[in-house]
């Protein structure tokens, strides 16, 4: 039995993730569409997942680099234990971490000219 396949207009349907973004991840190999004979991009059943993982590891401020090592160590539970999964994950809490601390810093300095302008 052959595996559904779906063109990048349903894909982006049923991400909400538009097909030029689509194209990026590819271009990016975070995703590796078949082509069909006329061309045409083949996304497999399980796309729809993949590109939702991509999302999330985007949104906690991974960059693409780092993605395309993590998801061959995706599950439907999160990560598994692979080659470089715990460094670049720890790598990412440590950027985090950073930002938060200097946001926080700004924060303050600007918190006390607020008080000067009471």
């Amino acid at each position: 039995m052959s595996e559904v396949m779906m063109l990048i207009g349903e894909l982006s349907h049923r991400t909400g993730v538009s097909a030029r973004l689509l194209r990026y991840y590819e271009e990016q190999e975070l995703l590796l569409p078949t082509r069909d004979t006329n061309g045409y991009r083949q996304y497999a059943e399980d796309a729809p997942a993949r590109v939702e993982r991509i999302r999330e590891l985007l949104d906690a401020g991974l960059p693409t680099r780092e993605i395309r090592e993590l998801l061959p160590c995706a599950t439907e539970d999160g990560l598994r234990p692979c080659d470089r999964s715990r460094s670049i994950v720890r790598s990412g809490l440590d950027r985090l971490d950073e930002q938060i601390a200097d946001l926080n810093h700004k924060r303050l300095l600007l918190a006390g000219h607020a008080e000067v302008a009471r």
